[in-house]
């Protein structure tokens, strides 16, 4: 089985290109076969084209444009429907393909039939609403898990944030304590030094105090000598 996707390659339309550009891509993307028609170049990929479209997919004018999707001769659908089959996980059906076992889509179909035998054998419905409630059980227990977890994480963060706002409280009143040790250093030594100041001024007064007196000294002995040379 091949797939053919017939598309215009020297289009001037931009959103044709792209939607061609996109088929291609993700067809490439899921490795899939596929074949491309050139009907911009081949009158008879363009007329067996326009032929094999059903009528009812064909716009009003009766010219489908490309990109046009094929299962060898079974018409798959146009850009629209692949685009939906796309965001529905449904490619492979789209195209007429067994989806791969590790794919989405096959995973998908394996639960689909999961629940249709459920609703087809009463025995397997109650196993299959038992293993429910068990998976939904577990399910909540881990979801209380996570949560506690979360919790745990949000108060450990919280203590280590009240932790680093204490240590700067204690940190801040250790920076005021500094400089107040400082500021009473320096008044200290400024008061050192106008104490020496005063002793200095207090010893030059005294030497000057000192010197006062033998000058009176010399002056009284003066006199008095003045005064025995007069007796005499």
């Amino acid at each position: 089985m091949v797939i053919k996707v017939f598309l215009a390659s020297s289009s001037g339309s931009t959103a044709i290109k792209k939607k061609q550009q996109d088929v291609v891509g993700f067809l490439e993307a899921l490795k899939i076969d596929y074949t491309q028609l050139d009907i911009a170049s081949n009158e008879v990929n363009r007329q067996w084209m326009r032929e094999n479209v059903p009528g009812e997919k064909k716009p009003t004018n009766g010219i489908p444009l490309p990109p046009q999707i094929f299962n060898e001769e079974m018409y798959c659908g146009d850009y629209d429907t692949f685009f939906n089959a796309k965001e529905d996980n449904a490619v492979y059906e789209f195209l007429g393909l067994t989806p791969p076992p590790e794919s989405k889509e096959a995973k998908n179909a394996e639960n689909s039939q999961k629940l249709h035998k459920a609703h087809g054998s009463g025995s397997e419905e109650h196993l299959d609403d038992d293993s429910t409630r068990k998976e939904i059980k577990e399910s909540e227990q881990n979801g209380d898990a996570h949560t506690t977890e979360l919790e745990e994480e949000d108060q450990a963060e919280d203590g280590e944030t009240n932790a680093e706002e204490e240590g700067n409280e204690e940190e801040e009143p250790t920076e005021e304590t500094e400089e107040e040790e400082s500021r009473q250093v320096a008044e200290e030594e400024y008061q050192d030094e106008e104490d020496e100041v005063g002793d200095d001024k207090g010893e030059d007064n005294h030497l000057a105090s000192e010197d006062e007196e033998e000058l009176q000294k010399l002056e009284d002995e003066e006199e008095e000598q003045g005064s025995e040379e007069a007796e005499d």
